[in-house]
């Protein structure tokens, strides 16, 4: 999986489609993303002797394919490539060929 945790990712597909969002969470197992806005769903918390009930509004999963990396230099979504530079291996756009970690 080529997204990580707090990458900056736009929404290509979808019904949050044009969305932009820090990553929150990478599941790579399951190929997934939590990306902060993005597929917010209502959770109903129910009542404890400590907490009252509550509506909750928390971010779901999405899969990693329905998201491209924001490239600030480009100002736009753009693919990951990976090359090798001073002899470690590094993530760069291939819009802008700016290295990324």
């Amino acid at each position: 999986m080529q997204i990580k945790k707090n990458d900056t990712v736009v929404v290509i597909t979808g019904k949050d489609k044009g969305k932009r969002g820090k990553v929150l969470k990478a599941i790579p197992d399951k190929n997934r993303i939590v990306v902060e806005g993005v597929n917010v769903q209502t959770k109903h918390q129910k009542q404890t002797r400590k907490e009252r009930s509550d509506i909750k509004h928390v971010e779901g999963s999405i899969d990693v394919s329905n998201v491209l990396y924001w490239d600030a230099k480009a100002k736009s979504g753009t693919r990951i490539g990976h090359r090798i530079e001073g002899g470690a291996k590094v993530r760069y756009s291939k819009k802008s060929g700016q290295t990324i970690d």
